[in-house]
């Protein structure tokens, strides 16, 4: 079974994380929320906690299939700040094994170099921070082993697309189909 970690860093944008972990785990994806911050309840930007099931600190990040960085501020600037999480994506990226990054998280990929001539997208603002990317405005691409979406309104598609990486594009339809969600 595919493995996703979710990292949850105080200020993120709750519902990007929560409906594209959400569509994952319809799908029979194994979905992990892991709190950078020391405590499970992580507060998102808009109020909301989330409890995450594990702490960063006692998570082997290198068994993942995929990390994703969900957006909002400050969450995105805490990411970035958080080194073993920047340790464990630049090892991601180099052992090939997947990225996601919505709204402005995908400018954490940039910062730390991983979208060097890859199509990116991100929350319109944040394009400065995607160094060396070919920024398409896309909702949701993917180049290689990396995925990025341009934010909220991209969440279930994000998850969509990830589903097809992951396990192929009937399973993504069978998703599509029981969400009752036909707009892409």
């Amino acid at each position: 079974m595919a493995l996703v970690y979710a990292f949850l860093a105080e200020g993120l944008e709750e519902v990007e994380c929560l409906a594209t972990a959400d569509v994952l785990t319809r799908a029979g994806v194994h979905v992990k929320l892991i709190s950078i911050t020391g405590k499970k309840e992580v507060r998102g930007s808009h109020g909301f906690s989330i409890r995450a099931d594990a702490l960063l600190e006692e998570t082997d990040l290198d068994r993942a299939d995929v990390l994703f960085l969900p957006g909002g501020m400050p969450g995105t600037k805490h990411l970035m700040e958080c080194g073993p999480l920047c340790d464990a994506l630049v090892r991601a990226h180099g052992a090939g094994k997947r990225l996601a990054a919505i709204c402005a998280a995908p400018s954490v990929l940039g910062r730390l170099g991983l979208l060097k001539d890859k199509k990116a997208t991100c929350y319109p603002g944040f394009e400065d921070s995607l160094a060396g990317a070919k920024l398409t405005g896309a909702g949701v691409i993917t180049d290689g082993n990396v995925t990025t979406a341009r934010g909220l309104g991209y969440a279930l598609d994000l998850g969509l697309e990830l589903v097809a990486l992951l396990l192929g594009h009937p399973a993504a339809q069978r998703v599509k189909e029981a969400i009752q969600y036909d707009q892409v």
